[in-house]
């Protein structure tokens, strides 16, 4: 058998490894896709979530523009959409079931090492949101992240209003922004509950 058919029956070694060794970009493409993702700078408990998609069903889209203080203290303000003047340097904190949550450039400076929580209580909301006559408010709680996630959101830099104006969009999340309630936002305390419950 001549050398040109032996080059066309037997594979080299090259060509062997080439289809059975993946490489290790390959390896790591298969390990932990969202192990090292961001976590989320907005969450929503079910039940705020609950009132906002009934608040949805009677104004239509909705936004969320975390208040700085004055008159309505540090709550989150929910409007339709395009109500409020969202400035260029505002921050896009997140969307949340479709509902995007803005924050001032300067009260975001303030809280970027907090994760922002949506919830409700019962009582009357600020005179301008939406939820005021409904006898349930939002309601604005927070934990700090950890290092680790503080360098995660390091390299990866919110959205501001003159982004969203031109058209960008933030990429949807890579963890659930739902939550069953406040407690589960962070597992400290999430921990803690659970077995305050089981030594009761």
């Amino acid at each position: 058998m001549g050398s040109d058919e032996r080059s066309r029956e037997e594979p080299t070694g090259s060509d062997e490894r080439s289809r059975e060794e993946p490489s290790c970009s390959d390896e790591r493409s298969r390990e932990e896709p969202g192990a090292l993702m961001a976590p989320p700078r907005a969450l929503i408990t079910q039940a705020a979530a609950e009132l906002l998609r009934r608040l949805r069903e009677r104004h239509g889209p909705l936004m969320f523009h975390q208040s700085g203080g004055c008159c309505d203290g540090s709550s989150p303000m929910c409007y339709p959409d395009g109500e409020f003047i969202v400035g260029d340097r505002d921050v896009l904190l997140g969307v949340l079931d479709g509902v995007p949550v803005w924050i001032s450039a300067a009260q975001f400076e303030a809280w970027k090492h907090t994760q922002l929580l949506i919830d409700t209580v019962p009582g009357r909301g600020g005179g301008f949101s939406l939820e005021a006559p409904e006898g349930i408010r939002f309601l604005s709680r927070g934990r700090a992240f950890t290092p680790d996630e503080l360098t995660l959101l390091e390299a990866d830099r919110p959205l501001r209003g003159a982004d969203y104006a031109g058209g960008r969009r933030p990429s949807p999340p890579a963890q659930p922004v739902v939550v069953a309630a406040a407690a589960d936002a962070c597992p400290v305390p999430s921990g803690r509950a659970a077995t305050a419950r089981e030594q009761g």
